[in-house]
């Protein structure tokens, strides 16, 4: 990996990066800029730094995530992007409420470390207290009998393990993500889950629950308190576990989200923009560094990198969504209020801030130089090239409903579901130099992309 330490006192970030010329620029290659951002990148740092120390956490639709756009768009507009805006859309909005606690009543009573999920309703300030049912997978619930839950709380169990690609979340998440809606459907009056995550803190995993007609309080268990009442139940004996659940969130009614968004305007207009993506909203509960200021901190860098090689081809757009932990708000508000304008090309940056190690596309097929030209250009960065197709982010659902081009940097997930939801998803977890890695990666796609004349998708398959 080479490792070259640009002298780059000249290039004032606050410069316009549109107006910034290559001759300005001292011609620095594109190549010479992503491998200096590797070495010495204080941008996407400073974004995460300034946006969680001055905001701290942004629950979507609430004034915290205004505070945090008008951040973003005083931020942006000072790096000198042009076109900055706070696109404006409505949402219905959940908010945790002040109580949240869960206590086994009997046979071996204490407390334990609970958070609401998303779209919980309340049990009251007294709270519900009820026989708590046991179920190790979310299989097991499915499996339950109708009725079979009537007047009692179900805890729903799964086996999570870090890995790489985060795959392990698909395989637990329904326990979060559904698990509520059906065990109300088998008559629950309540339902507790193991966290959704990998670490052993007692910092129990928030996160979004499906929110159906007859919805019933819902929160997540610590994992160390999960794993007690799971031992309460291998020496219960037959004997019921009885717990007290108190959960205040409520509903705000409809209050305005929105999607930053800020451009570095490229040379030819009639060329479609590349998108990149992450989202500025966090849980109540952190001031969301890993999940997702480091991403918006990632794109901006990349961005403002690539002018600093002379003005692209194509225009370069960030869009810093809102409301994307609540339900993805924010992404399907801006598709919906731009399908009409095409994006040549989608990618979103939203997996923590943890070194890039692959490279995907959905382009590999319909445009195999291109492919294989950026997966050539970002070896040298540690990141190697896959077969997987890329499916983007959740934030660029604009690139899907176009069936557009799509490009995942896959970043490493491995400590990722530690930190994910929790209090822990705080600065100190960023690793500054996987950080600069990230950005030097994405200096380099953004910069390909940002300057290839021709249609990124490719021929029709």
């Amino acid at each position: 990996m080479k490792n070259i330490m640009l002298a780059l006192g000249a290039l004032s970030l606050s410069v316009s990066a549109s107006a910034l010329s290559a001759q300005e620029a001292g011609s620095v290659s594109l190549p010479d800029m992503a491998d200096g951002a590797l070495s010495g990148d204080t941008i996407a740092w400073d974004f995460v730094e300034g946006l969680t120390t001055e905001v701290g956490p942004r629950q979507a639709g609430t004034e915290a995530e205004k505070r945090g756009r008008d951040w973003a768009v005083k931020w942006l507009r000072n790096k000198g992007f042009k076109n900055v805006a706070d696109e404006p859309f409505e949402m219905e909005t959940w908010v945790p409420g002040k109580l949240a606690s869960a206590e086994i009543v009997s046979p071996f009573p204490q407390p334990f470390v609970v958070a609401p999920l998303g779209g919980s309703v309340s049990t009251g300030v007294d709270g519900i207290t009820a026989e708590v049912i046991e179920f190790e997978t979310f299989s097991a619930l499915m499996a339950a009998p109708a009725g079979s839950l009537n007047g009692k709380i179900a805890y729903i169990s799964h086996s999570m393990t870090p890995t790489q690609d985060g795959s392990q979340y698909g395989f637990a998440g329904p326990a979060r993500w559904v698990g509520t809606s059906i065990a109300a459907s088998k008559g629950a009056v309540a339902t507790v889950i193991k966290s959704v995550g990998t670490d052993y803190h007692r910092n129990p995993h928030t996160g979004g629950t499906r929110v159906v007609d007859g919805m019933i309080p819902a929160g997540a268990l610590s994992l160390p308190d999960a794993a007690n009442l799971e031992r309460m139940f291998d020496r219960a004996n037959g004997r019921p576990i009885t717990m007290k659940l108190v959960l205040t969130p409520r509903d705000l009614g409809t209050t305005i989200s929105g999607n930053v968004v800020g451009e570095i305007v490229g040379r030819d207009p009639s060329l479609p923009p590349v998108l990149l993506a992450c989202h500025l909203d966090s849980w109540w509960n952190a001031p969301g560094a890993f999940d997702d200021g480091a991403g918006c901190g990632i794109v901006a860098a990349a961005a403002l990198h690539v002018s600093h090689t002379g003005q692209p081809l194509r225009t370069i757009r960030v869009l810093m969504a809102g409301a994307e932990e609540v339900g993805l708000h924010g992404s399907v508000a801006y598709s919906k209020a731009h399908i009409d304008e095409k994006i040549g090309v989608g990618l979103e940056s939203d997996f923590g801030a943890d070194r890039i190690w692959q490279i995907q596309t959905n382009v590999g097929k319909t445009n195999p130089d291109l492919a294989k030209k950026l997966a050539a250009a970002v070896s040298r960065f540690g990141v190697a090239p896959s077969n997987a197709v890329a499916t983007g982010g959740a934030d660029i659902n604009i690139s899907r409903d176009q069936k557009g081009a799509i490009i995942d940097l896959a970043q490493d997930g491995t400590r990722y579901f530690d930190l994910h939801h929790t209090p822990d998803d705080t600065l100190d977890k960023i690793d500054p130099a996987q950080l600069r890695q990230n950005v030097a990666v994405w200096t380099q796609v953004a910069g390909i992309l940002a300057n290839y004349p021709g249609d990124i998708q490719g021929a029709a398959e």
